[in-house]
């Protein structure tokens, strides 16, 4: 039914939960996974941040963290018997980021954890998954803590 989900990660429990769903999935459907770690250039830093970065220092602190986040994901994968892919990919909005790796790498399927925000912390923060729903047309899994 699925050949191609794509997993978008970011390193949480919840996105760890999307995996092991993703998992399954592909199990099922003898599906191959990709997973993507979304890093935003030039994000919106002020709010809940201990500390301000300087942009270098974002990117740097970003890219390892999708590193590690990929490489977690690609051990689970990998010791269930799945296929995957993995890529940081760079977009201006985490949820575009989503959508055009949805787009270019030919998924039929979205798998990604959902924060579950709501009030203030959802007007700063966003909604990915909200987001990522209402402007895609693939169906879209979403697995909550």
């Amino acid at each position: 039914m699925f050949k191609h989900i794509l997993v978008p990660i970011d390193g949480s429990p919840t996105s760890e939960l999307a995996v092991d769903k993703a998992i399954g999935l592909a199990r099922a459907f003898d599906s191959a996974v990709t997973a993507i770690y979304v890093v935003d250039p030039y994000p919106f830093t002020g709010v809940g941040a201990d500390f301000a970065y300087g942009q270098g220092q974002y990117l740097n602190a970003a890219k390892a963290h999708a590193t590690q986040a990929l490489a977690n994901a690609r051990t689970a994968m990998e010791e269930a018997g799945v296929t995957i892919t993995t890529a940081t990919v760079e977009a201006h909005s985490v949820w575009r980021g989503i959508l055009e790796a949805a787009d270019s790498g030919g998924a039929d399927l979205i798998v990604m954890g959902s924060h579950g925000r709501s009030g203030i912390e959802k007007l700063v923060l966003g909604n990915v998954a909200q987001r990522v729903t209402s402007h895609t047309r693939l169906p879209v899994l979403l697995v909550r803590a």
